[in-house]
């Protein structure tokens, strides 16, 4: 498989007609199964511009050459397709499965797309000890215990475990803690634990506190209570009173928790809530998680997507994804129902060894959950949009500011970082209307430019990316062209841009350098433009604010970059990129501390003393590990 290349970059490829796409897929059909399986159409240069699934991967493929029953999207799909690929498979459900992780592999820009790898956190009660801890838990299950989850947050699990510290009084301190200790920790003193590491409970006892927590979490906090209740009764009978205060403060937190009916819905058990509300061409997916009839936090997805597709195939598309590497629970309560239902549930019931639902709830408490969720979307979208409408005032801000023809669409912003010219990195991040465009970020490793001169640098990365701007995309068709650029530096930098810019033809591109104020002040920025004095802004000004931010966030995107490819390469070889430490000082470096990983946190002084490392290298050796980029 050839590289693929970000979702943006792929559209730049291929806008030379439908007709020869359509070539290209006729030429496929030859050959084309009558069987199910996962197609997916790649551009000129192998990038793959979508993943499709078929009951019927002949007769699916066909349709794509009907050019009068396909919307523009598609017609635009197949202009710029150059390949095909196909993967057949025993059913439709595996095609299912496999386009979902497809999807996620290759991100294709003509698929609906969830930008979201983050994992969900869990409680996790082990099982591996006398005395099981309760915590927090990412990741794989590879642990022995009991894992409940998942939450929405780290927010959400946290809150559950001081919850379930104040009522049942588990360790949460890691087994080696637990070994060291030899007097109760302060949780004990303020009654969130029993202090088993001391002895202060025995195994008996500590494992009925672990039952009765897993009960809770199982949702069965009634009985936990009415447990509890009984024994603050017998404690009181025999004039304990101080255990029978505690428990009472334990019924007390129980309490609560049940009083809270519109977040928590007996009788739901294992179930996720997921609505959806499109409005003007954007989505956003609302998704609360019910484990054990409790809420279990709530998420605000925004899948990528043309503006045309139905909210049916958006959300088809946002159930394949987000299931395809997570637990699917017994019940989804949905908005709306996919075309699909029947094999969503069969797909979902193999992957999770039981039966899997698909409910538009029509009444209940089941449809206020729904309702609820689908308002919960309604309003984060509306704040989305808010928040774009409130972008587009900055952008018009800027426009005037500095006197651009229009509004611009796309800001591009560049920075540099390196050490003395060491592991030199160009960064260009970009941002318009919709906020931050990450997926547009790019990375240059400086080539040609040396010695750590920041003017050739930037030149070398404007030059690198104007070419190729202008080799696969001249007409301006991708989106992918900037109405300006913001540059960190001042007129020395701004005259090297218009030069690489004006060697290259270009001509129409604002450029405005961003440079910090006397003393490197934030806030008292100044910025330059070719031909015209330099501009400040006031400190309250949002635009500065805005431009600040622009500025930041490419700096970090720079820094970051920097400091992986330098770790990278220490990680490599060592000491081998350190200046002026040849084979024989290595040697003695290594013989002296042992490892490289000893000479970088070694002292200069510690440096010093080893054979052949003057005081002046010492120090070179120790800024090159230490130094703040």
């Amino acid at each position: 498989m050839s590289k693929t290349l970000p979702a943006s970059d792929r559209l730049r490829k291929g806008r030379t007609g439908y007709d020869t796409g359509a070539a290209v897929l006729r030429e496929h059909l030859l050959s084309m199964p009558e069987s199910p399986g996962v197609y997916r159409m790649l551009g000129d240069d192998g990038a793959v511009l979508y993943v499709g699934k078929a009951k019927n991967l002949k007769r699916r493929v066909t349709s794509y050459t009907q050019q009068a029953r396909l919307p523009n999207r598609l017609q635009r799909m197949v202009a710029q397709t150059r390949g095909m690929e196909i993967v057949v498979t025993h059913t439709e459900v595996e095609a299912l499965l496999l386009e979902a992780n497809l999807i996620q592999r290759f991100m294709p820009p003509f698929n609906v797309l969830l930008r979201d790898d983050k994992s969900f956190p869990s409680i996790l009660i082990t099982r591996d000890h006398d005395f099981p801890q309760i915590l927090k838990h990412r990741g794989a299950k590879n642990r022995k215990g009991f894992y409940f989850g998942p939450f929405a947050s780290g927010g959400a699990v946290s809150e559950t475990l001081t919850l379930i510290q104040r009522i049942f009084m588990l360790r949460t301190c890691t087994d080696g803690v637990f070994a060291q200790r030899t007097r109760p920790c302060l949780q004990y003193h303020i009654k969130r634990c029993t202090a088993p590491c001391c002895a202060r409970v025995s195994v008996a006892a500590y494992a009925r506190q672990v039952e009765e927590a897993k009960a809770f979490l199982e949702g069965h906090s009634s009985k936990v209570q009415e447990r509890m209740a009984a024994q603050m009764q017998e404690a009181s009978d025999v004039l304990d009173y101080e255990r029978a205060a505690s428990l009472r403060d334990r019924i007390r937190v129980l309490t609560s928790i049940q009083a809270k009916q519109d977040i928590n819905v007996a009788g739901l058990g294992d179930a996720d809530v997921i609505a959806l509300h499109q409005e003007g061409g954007v989505t956003a997916i609302q998704l609360f998680f019910f484990r054990a009839d409790r809420n279990f936090g709530t998420r605000t997805y925004f899948p990528a997507h043309d503006k045309h597709i139905e909210s049916s195939e958006v959300l088809a598309a946002f159930l394949a994804q987000f299931y395809a590497e997570r637990d699917v629970p017994p019940l989804l309560l949905l908005s709306e129902m996919p075309e699909t239902k029947a094999l969503f549930e069969e797909a979902f019931s193999q992957k999770a060894g039981r039966k899997v639902s698909l409910l538009v709830p029509k009444q209940d408490k089941k449809k206020r959950l729904v309702d609820h969720a689908k308002a919960n979307a309604a309003q984060a979208l509306g704040r989305k949009l808010a928040d774009k409408a409130e972008q587009q005032k900055l952008l018009a801000r800027v426009a005037e500011l500095f006197a651009l023809p229009k509004v611009p669409e796309r800001i591009e912003v560049y920075d540099n970082s390196h050490i003395s010219g060491a592991f030199a990195i160009g960064a260009m991040i970009a941002a318009g209307p919709e906020g931050f465009l990450k997926k547009t970020y790019r990375k240059f490793n400086i080539k040609t430019a040396k010695g750590g001169d920041d003017f050739a640098m930037m030149q070398e990365v404007l030059s690198r990316r104007f070419k190729r701007l202008m080799e696969e995309d001249a007409e301006r068709l991708s989106g992918l062209w900037p109405d300006l650029l913001l540059i960190d530096g001042g007129a020395g930098q701004i005259g090297k841009v218009h030069a690489a810019l004006a060697e290259l033809g270009v001509k129409d591109v604002a450029v405005v350098g961003i440079a910090k104020g006397p003393d490197r002040n934030a806030g008292r920025e100044r910025f330059f433009r070719e031909g015209l004095a330099p501009l400040s802004l006031p400190p309250q000004d949002p635009v500065l604010y805005y431009l600040q931010r622009l500025r930041d966030e490419a700096h970090r995107f720079a820094i970051g970059t920097h400091r992986a490819r330098r770790a990278k390469a220490i990680g490599q070889s060592g000491l081998d990129g350190v200046p002026a430490v040849g084979a024989a000082r290595k040697k003695a470096l290594l013989q002296h501390f042992g490892s490289a990983k000893a000479v970088e946190n070694a002292g200069i002084e510690d440096l010093a003393r080893v054979s052949g490392i003057s005081h002046d290298l010492a120090k070179k050796i120790y800024d090159y590990f230490h130094a703040k980029v």
